[in-house]
């Protein structure tokens, strides 16, 4: 079943919680988290959403108490809110929603899932700890599609020589932004990395 599938009567839950960031939006339906991103405002988020699953996209407070999205998203939030007071907090237990991505990125999505609080590694090991060695770029365009930021880690994604590589981010000046929150993220785990830019 892809997103588009989705009955019209499973609503989307979603909360906006407070981090050192700024607002940061989570989603989830009854299979799991679906979205996460606090790079955007809660209108562009729940926009995006509605376009990407074709379903509707409701506050969690508007969710009937024992709806499975509801459900789903309060079992998330404490994790969440751990992981934005960056405390060391295995995400992994974590259910995701990734029905509407294309196989490629679930398998990177996994691979990157595994990496714990203050552990690296580099497009290219992920690329080869799903079997696919020559497909570093081809990792990297997966992560660039990450739906949901701080639960698949992709800031532990790293380039090679342990330089910090790339973090979303349209323009020069949204990449140098990212790039800052990927190297806070990173500091705040432990890890000192090179920045090379352009």
């Amino acid at each position: 079943m892809t997103g588009h599938d989705r009955p019209a009567e499973n609503p989307v839950a979603y909360l906006t919680l407070d981090s050192p960031s700024g607002p940061f939006h989570v989603a989830a339906t009854a299979r799991g988290v679906v979205a996460a991103d606090s790079e955007t405002t809660e209108e562009d988020f729940v926009s995006a959403l509605r376009r990407r699953l074709g379903a509707p996209v409701v506050p969690i407070g508007q969710v009937p108490v024992g709806d499975p999205a509801r459900d789903t998203l309060e079992r998330a939030r404490p994790v969440v809110e751990a992981l934005l007071a960056d405390a060391p907090v295995d995400a992994s237990v974590i259910e995701l929603d990734l029905a509407d991505r294309p196989s490629w990125d679930r398998r990177v999505f996994e691979a990157v899932r595994r990496l714990g609080h203050g552990e690296t590694a580099s497009y290219g090991e992920i690329a080869r700890r799903i079997g696919a060695p020559r497909a570093a770029r081809a990792v990297g365009g997966a992560i660039a599609r990450n739906p949901i930021s701080r639960l698949i880690p992709c800031h532990r994604v790293v380039g090679a020589g342990r330089t910090l590589g790339g973090y979303g981010g349209d323009g020069p000046a949204d990449r140098a932004a990212s790039m800052d929150r990927k190297r806070d993220l990173l500091l705040a785990e432990g890890v000192v990395l090179r920045i090379r830019r352009p």
